[in-house]
């Protein structure tokens, strides 16, 4: 009855201050022991039971768990919400807040009422984590929970995390004796390098592959710019254009998964009543669990280096700065070049693949037509064809 309950964004000035009631009982514990030798430290953590249950409730700590507590100041949540008589109960929620300084997310909080558990809904909102941690390409999820609390310990384990450390005085001076020690754990989101090393294949696409290929389009730029996404119905819309360039465009399959796409464009480079024409490009991506192990770079450095033996002299992107500078692009600015509006922005990029490529000439960038708005209409009749998931707000987005 409950699965379907809608998540929803829990905005920070209509929730800051809320308090979660976080409450269980539980007959288990994991006990935590710490020899000291003349080699070092041994940590010992079996699990025992309690003589009898144990329980714990939010009026027992003198700070209780609150929504968008200050010292997480780049918090961002998403709960469930009971509506029903004029009032708003929060049944779910989940929170997170980016430690910036190691480059993972951290979840802060995560609780469903006890009428709604064993539900699935845990897991929907630790999918928003994982979706959050992924578009921010953040190289790990993390969480605290307490040795007693067995349950959410066994709930983490079954959605990937793994212990990552612990802190045997992070509530008192008596966490081991009281069997309340705080427990670390961290779920790694991402494949290995090494993998896309091995019988990673970059190829043009077949006519059978074009909507897996459109899907992996889409599940890469889900959520990342804005709720949902266009991206798949443009690479769709490339295919029937006549600036479109399938002989650069590019595929990376690993086996029969479709991991990479690339698509380049031609476009056109005006001034004074001259036009040369450039490459555009994009989009790039990677699919999600593909994402930071280097197909984005394979797909470029093939599909670049095609390019400039095909003769051309220069590509111009809009892109993510901080990604495109690690290749070489620069601003456009740097090349005297535009948008067609006459504007500049870090995201709008070039390489030159000849030198004075684009320098030698500037002006302002001539986009072809069929990268257009296309209105959210169309995006959504589109996007029916393929599978999604729930769109969010996220705080990477435009």
């Amino acid at each position: 009855m409950h699965k379907n309950l809608p998540i929803i964004s829990l905005p920070k000035e209509e929730w800051e201050g809320t308090i979660i009631p976080i409450q269980y009982t539980t007959e288990e514990y994991f006990d935590v022991e710490i020899i000291k030798s003349s080699q070092g430290y041994h940590m010992d953590m079996h699990k025992k039971k309690f003589d009898a249950p144990v329980s714990h409730y939010p009026e027992e700590y003198d700070f209780p768990d609150k929504l968008y507590q200050p010292h997480w100041e780049r918090a961002c949540a998403w709960g469930i919400v009971d509506t029903e008589g004029g009032e708003r109960r929060l049944l779910a929620c989940i929170e997170t807040c980016p430690e910036e300084w190691s480059n993972r997310l951290m979840v802060t909080e995560l609780w469903v009422h006890q009428s709604l558990r064993r539900q699935g809904i845990g897991r929907r909102l630790m999918a928003i984590a994982k979706e959050q941690a992924i578009l921010e390409h953040r190289r790990a999820v993390i969480l605290e929970t307490q040795s007693c609390n067995t349950a959410a310990i066994q709930f983490y384990e079954r959605e990937g995390f793994e212990l990552i450390g612990f802190d045997s005085c992070c509530y008192s001076n008596r966490d081991i004796e009281r069997r309340e020690v705080r427990i670390d754990m961290g779920c790694f989101l991402r494949k290995k390098g090494q993998q896309v090393r091995e019988g990673l294949i970059i190829r043009r696409e077949e006519v059978s592959e074009r909507h897996q290929v459109e899907q992996t389009v889409l599940n890469a730029f889900w959520n990342r710019y804005r709720p949902g996404c266009t991206e798949h119905l443009l690479v769709h819309k490339l295919r029937e254009s006549e600036a479109y360039l399938p002989e650069l465009s590019r595929i990376a399959a690993a086996g029969d998964e479709i991991v990479g796409v690339i698509c380049y464009a031609r476009a056109l480079l005006e001034k004074d009543n001259r036009t040369k024409e450039v490459l555009i490009m994009g989009p790039l991506c990677t699919a999600p669990k593909w994402q930071g192990c280097g197909v984005g770079s394979r797909l470029l450095q093939e599909t670049l280096a095609a390019a400039g033996e095909g003769g051309y002299e220069g590509v111009i992107l809009f892109g993510d700065p901080e990604y495109y500078r690690r290749h070489g692009f620069k601003s456009c600015e740097h090349f005297g070049i535009t948008t067609q509006e006459g504007e500049n922005f870090d995201a709008f990029m070039g390489l030159e693949l000849k030198k004075g490529g684009l320098a030698g000439f500037g002006g302002r960038l001539l986009v072809p037509s069929v990268y257009d708005d296309d209105g959210e209409e169309a995006v959504q009749a589109y996007t029916k064809n393929f599978q999604t998931t729930e769109t969010r707000k996220f705080p990477c987005q435009f």
